[in-house]
């Protein structure tokens, strides 16, 4: 055989070598994926008293308005399609009391476990929900949204659907992509409460509902496992590609998050989930704000 012809049939088989190792580590990062995702789980979780008189569930209503619950479980709870690209369908689940429930059966404390701590009451991660922006949740609070819940009117929903692709699955299950119970310290007994106030410490706590999409440091950067038509999220420090020079006023911040349009007319990434953030009250808002100011600069995506 000629030379020339062995090199090209030995480059051709290291080739083919070379892609059948690809796809061995793609199928290895999907199974590891799926058994990480059916894993079990045993953490703690601390009771809470639900209560039902009416200063209670305003503020379950209030929280379930801005803390993101609307906007992926609908208004009224039934659960809704909340992501449909790039490979993704992510429909949440019904969270009433009416057909097709996924809570009927929830105590107390399986509500609380799967809010703070990411974990079902079968003990698998919950995918997708962000539990890690929840966790800090003072006792207080976690009652005011798990009994506002319950006493949401029954309502028929669809079937919740995760169907993620799998390029996420591999990420995933190699550990690019940790799920809530993986970023949450279960350790951490839960927040005291702070007095609402446009303090930093009310707007360290109001900012917790932000790191999903923001980063624990809130620097922003690619959203972990997003479709791929999505934006990376803002950098919320004062660093290096920083979106808050925009903003140097609570005004003008308040004006973004109540209209989605920066100060220049542009608008804001509907990613962003301006139906909750335009509801917050003026004093978490401006919480917020001092808080977002007085965090120690980071270039973007530096978490």
């Amino acid at each position: 055989m000629k030379t020339w012809i062995k090199s090209v049939a030995g480059a051709f088989a290291a080739l083919l070598l070379l892609a059948l190792l690809v796809l061995a580590v793609l199928a290895l990062g999907v199974a590891l994926g799926e058994r990480k995702m059916g894993r079990t789980l045993t953490v703690p979780a601390s009771p809470v008293a639900l209560r039902y008189d009416a200063a209670h569930i305003e503020q379950g209503r209030y929280l379930f308005a801005t803390r993101g619950c609307a906007d992926c479980h609908g208004a009224n709870g039934a659960g809704k399609e909340v992501v449909h690209g790039g490979g993704t369908l992510v429909i949440s689940p019904n969270i009433t009391r009416g057909a097709g429930s996924a809570t009927a059966g929830y105590a107390m404390i399986d509500w609380v476990r799967t809010l703070r701590q990411g974990v079902k009451p079968n003990g698998t991660p919950v995918m997708i929900m962000p539990s890690e922006d929840y966790n800090r949740l003072t006792d207080d609070d976690t009652s005011a949204l798990i009994s506002y819940a319950h006493q949401l009117p029954p309502v028929a929903g669809r079937q919740a659907v995760i169907s993620l692709p799998w390029t996420y699955m591999v990420e995933y299950g190699f550990g690019l992509i940790p799920d809530a119970a993986e970023k949450i310290d279960h350790a951490l007994p839960p927040a005291l409460p702070q007095p609402v106030a446009a303090s930093v410490a009310h707007g360290a706590y109001v900012a917790n509902s932000c790191i999903s999409c923001h980063g624990a440091r809130l620097s922003g950067g690619k959203i972990p496992g997003s479709p791929p038509d999505w934006p990376n999220a803002a950098n919320l420090t004062p660093g290096k590609g920083s979106a808050m020079h925009q903003y140097q006023t609570a005004a003008a911040f308040k004006a973004m998050l109540r209209s989605g349009r920066r100060p220049d007319g542009s608008a804001v990434s509907p990613v962003m989930p301006f139906a909750s953030l335009g509801e917050m009250t003026d004093v978490d808002i401006d919480a917020l704000h001092v808080y977002l100011k007085s965090l120690p600069p980071r270039a973007a995506g530096q978490d």
